[in-house]
């Protein structure tokens, strides 16, 4: 086996590119040279080195002649000497490649070759001793920190002493005496620490270092990059050892690094900064301060043109933007390194759309090219990428976007300062239904528990709002008032960012910038929209949300949840006199009192989403959820409604249950409380009728939840069959709707076939389905999940994604049993895997309709679709029709 490639050997064009053995800086590596660009050179030792590397413990035997000969190569290329100490020697940089670029996650050597010898030998052959002790320093540190493992603050306290022993503010500052004493106290401490000299050698230098970027990769930044970035374990990294070219020799040389495009608005100019006498990382490092690649231009006109060349060059042949680093040696400009740059969702869609413009690629290529789940990013503010932050805490990204708020408590002091014009954000252990009105008030929401679909992380999508949910190393005291992370100390009415996009909580009010989506993000939809087999629904709850969704592309609602409408105060009074009432003709009372608001609600839907359908699922939640928490709204609540006290509490305590998500609620509320869903449906119908009346084309679709049994969806279709047919007889004509389904328990999975004859449609609640097939608490599982997911127990975050072996079995056996039965039966999902790109790959393929999701990821389901598509190749649309009523319903529904 081969363990070495030299620069000139390997390819990463269109027609082959061979980043899984050489790794992707070594791939580009060895295509810029064979574009003519000037690369120093070099070569790659391949991922299957490092593979042999991680199982063995050691280099394979062999290795050590190929890379001598490679040296000699190298040395013979470049006429330099890796040993030379009569004139300038060969030194070398060592630096990872893995296949899937992971940029700064791996360990880098520079000046490798560096001795007393070789040093002197630099010192007097480019006339600047400085230059070649600051080389020196370099390598000396990196060694010690990659190779040996010394403390990386240890090296820097040492600079620091230094700089302030001589009073000045950089590195660069310090004389050439100050380097060779650093120099010999760094080698004096890797002494210490690992109990023998700093190796001279420079072969000994090199294998140790090869060695030690092998198990870089296995660094827990590496390990949790991969793993937040769905990156295999088992790739593996490239070692590139490339011949040396110095920024750091003066005035006149440095090191910089350039976006081919703008990557924060994907403008078609060069982006970037240089930074003279530097030499690395210092460009980024923030030592000192670059300057920006027009004033680079300005000061450095031929180089600037030469990077324009560059440019140029690379755009055309690997038709995206890059993300490039380059260095000046003494006015000659190295290239070295090139990768597909990272960019914003905002600068992803233009750069996707104008390339498009460009001829450079087309239309498939452009929605292939931009990242579904970045197009949320568009549609947010968010906080400003040049603001200065302090991070309080990180947790979830559960919502994306940014709020900047005075933290509160409690949703009633939510409500309270909100009311008084007040921006708010609500810090919670954990949210539940009665927090919801503080929800709405707030610009944003902090929890400490709760996973990516806890209540407060999907109630927040769908209303558009930032979350951050389940930032664990925060302490929240909700009756202290006050949230802790070490030393610090926030205190209610304190001021905090969250920054739902990267999941952090920062400190103060920090700048935000307003989304900016443009005619790009429009044009690229649209062809997404031609593309695309999977219809795009939302989960809306409002007739707000509802408009919202329609102008992002939303085909209709997948999932109305009436259950939120009963939220408002004016509303949760009535609803709480309904539950606890001491009768049956009191429960009606209340619920007569209900319908005009639901029906309005349902009114205001109907006419946002004309001509589309609305999937309305009847009441969900255990109804505890409803109900006075506290004594003190028992205490108001026995007083407004005239009864004793000891009467609420006590009605209050026989909702109680202690495992509320498989207790009374869904279908089983409507079996023993019918007179409940029998309201609902008046309200569904009534309000159909109503707008219908003004031209609005309704297409209602009643879901019932939480079904498990035939003879449940069978009595449930029997009332709302019988109600409809009251409200037609009652307005002298009749309107079309369809009643089905929603699948959120493995039971009803596995008995599709007795379902679908009493179904329309069925929708995949898969939150619930997660929850019961998994036996997982969406909101108890932060506490193990992230081990879970760090050890390999599970591949993904089983909320997020969709569990695709197990939930995803039972699915697809549902779809199939169900469409055996019904041809026509109407598929759909309305669990927050409706809007991740990964799951909505596993529902085109399983033989769904559509994926319903949060209003705010429509776009990102609509592009996704339009994605897997592509790398299908699908076969025509099914037209959406009707399925028709079972045998004994014949009549009744239509």
């Amino acid at each position: 086996m081969r363990w070495i490639y030299s620069f000139g050997a390997g390819r990463a064009d269109r027609g082959r590119n061979d980043r899984d053995l050489l790794g992707s800086k070594g791939a580009q590596l060895a295509e810029m040279t064979r574009l003519g660009l000037n690369v120093p050179p070099g070569f790659t030792i391949t991922t299957q080195a490092c593979r042999a590397y991680l199982f063995a413990g050691e280099l394979p035997p062999d290795l050590e002649e190929e890379l001598d000969a490679a040296i000699e190569l190298l040395e013979q290329t470049t006429g330099r000497l890796f040993q030379d100490t009569e004139s300038e020697p060969l030194l070398v940089s060592v630096r990872s490649g893995a296949a899937i670029s992971m940029p700064g996650m791996m360990d880098t050597i520079l000046n490798l070759g560096s001795n007393d010898a070789t040093i002197r030998a630099l010192g007097t052959a480019s006339d600047n001793p400085r230059f070649a002790w600051d080389c020196y320093r370099r390598f000396v540190q990196m060694h010690g920190e990659v190779v040996y493992g010394v403390d990386h603050a240890w090296f820097e306290d040492a600079l620091a002493e230094c700089r302030q022993a001589r009073s000045v503010a950089t590195d660069s500052s310090l004389p050439c005496e100050d380097l060779e004493s650093l120099v010999a106290e760094f080698k004096a401490k890797i002494e210490q620490v690992v109990g023998h000299s700093f190796p001279a050698d420079q072969k000994t230098q090199l294998k140790e270092a090869v060695a030690a970027v092998f198990r870089s990769w296995g660094n827990p930044r590496a390990r949790e990059y991969r793993r937040v970035n769905g990156i295999p374990e088992d790739l593996g990294t490239g070692v590139n050892v490339q011949a040396m070219v110095y920024g750091n020799r003066g005035p006149g040389s440095g090191s910089g690094v350039a976006f081919t495009r703008d990557p924060a608005t994907g403008a078609p100019r060069l982006y970037g900064e240089f930074l003279e006498d530097a030499q690395g990382e210092d460009v980024v490092a923030g030592i000192r301060d670059p300057i920006s690649l027009d004033a680079f231009a300005a000061r450095f006109p031929g180089l600037a043109r030469d990077l324009a060349e560059v440019r140029t060059t690379l755009e055309h042949h690997y038709r995206d933007m890059q993300d490039l680093e380059f260095t000046v040696d003494r006015g000659e400009m190295f290239v070295l390194q090139t990768r597909t740059g990272k960019r914003t969702g905002l600068a992803a869609v233009r750069i996707a759309t104008d390339m498009v413009d460009e001829g450079l690629i087309d239309r498939d290529a452009a929605l292939l090219r931009v990242d579904a789940d970045s197009l949320e990013q568009i549609l947010h503010p968010m906080v400003d990428p040049e603001a200065e932050v302090r991070e309080l805490g990180k947790g979830l990204p559960a919502s994306p976007g940014a709020a900047v708020g005075r933290v509160v408590f409690t949703s009633d002091e939510a409500r309270r300062r909100a009311a008084d014009g007040e921006k708010v954000v609500l810090v919670r252990t954990e949210t539940s239904a009665d927090d919801f009105p503080g929800m709405v008030a707030a610009e944003g929401i902090l929890t400490s528990r709760g996973g990516m679909t806890s209540h407060a992380a999907v109630v927040a999508r769908g209303m558009g709002k930032c979350c951050v949910a389940g930032a664990s190393t925060l302490r929240i005291d909700e009756h202290a008032g006050t949230v802790v992370a070490g030393d610090t100390m926030v205190h209610e009415g304190d001021w905090l960012t969250l920054d739902g996009t990267r999941g952090r909580v920062l400190l103060g009010r920090v700048r935000t910038v307003e989304p900016r989506p443009g005619e790009e993000f429009d044009r690229l939809l649209g062809w997404a929209d031609q593309t695309r087999r999977l219809r795009v629904r939302t989960n809306a709850d409002t007739p707000e949300d509802a408009v919202r969704a329609r102008q992002l592309g939303a085909e209709g609602i997948g999932l109305c949840r009436t259950e939120h409408m009963f939220f408002a105060e004016d509303r949760l009074q009535t609803v709480r006199e309904m539950i606890l009432a001491p009768d049956r003709e009191a429960r009606r009372s209340a619920l007569d009192r209900l319908l005009p608001m639901q029906r309005g609600d349902f009114e205001g839907i109907f006419r946002a989403m004309d001509g589309l359908p609305v999937t309305i699922r009847l009441l969900d939640p255990p109804l505890h959820e409803f109900l006075p928490g506290s004594e003190e709204e028992i205490e108001e609540f026995a007083t407004r409604t005239g009864r004793k006290t000891a009467e609420v509490r006590s009605a209050v305590e026989c909702h109680r249950e202690d495992n509320p998500m498989l207790g009374h609620r869904g279908v089983r509320l409507a079996i023993t409380v019918p007179e409940l869903a029998e309201m609902q449906v008046r309200a569904i119908i009534g309000a159909a009728l109503a707008v219908s009346d003004e031209g609005v084309r309704v297409e209602p679709e009643i879901m019932i939840p939480v079904v498990m049994t035939e003879r449940e969806l069978v009595s449930q279709r029997e009332i709302i069959v019988r109600v409809a047919e009251e409200m037609f007889e009652e307005h002298g004509r009749r309107i079309e709707f369809r009643i089905g389904t929603m699948v959120e328990l493995p039971r009803a999975a596995l008995t599709a076939a007795k379902l679908a004859p009493h179904a329309d449609f069925f929708s995949f609640g898969t939150n619930d389905l997660t929850q019961t097939t998994l036996g997982l608490s969406r909101d108890d599982a932060g506490t193990f999940l992230p081990l879970y997911l760090e050890k390999g127990y599970l591949p993904a975050d089983p909320f997020r994604s969709l569990d695709a072996e197990g939930v995803g079995t039972l699915v697809r056996l549902a779809v199939r049993e169900g469409r055996a039965v019904r041809e026509e039966l109407g598929l759909g999902v309305c669990g927050e895997h409706g809007g991740d790109p990964r799951s909505i790959e596993f529902f085109h393929d399983a033989g769904l309709d559509y994926v319903s999701c949060s209003t705010f990821r429509v776009p990102v389901a609509r592009l996704a679709a339009a994605q897997v598509a592509l790398r299908r190749g699908p076969p025509k649309p099914r037209e959406r029709t009707a399925s028709p009523a079972p045998p004994e319903l014949v009549g009744a529904a239509r």
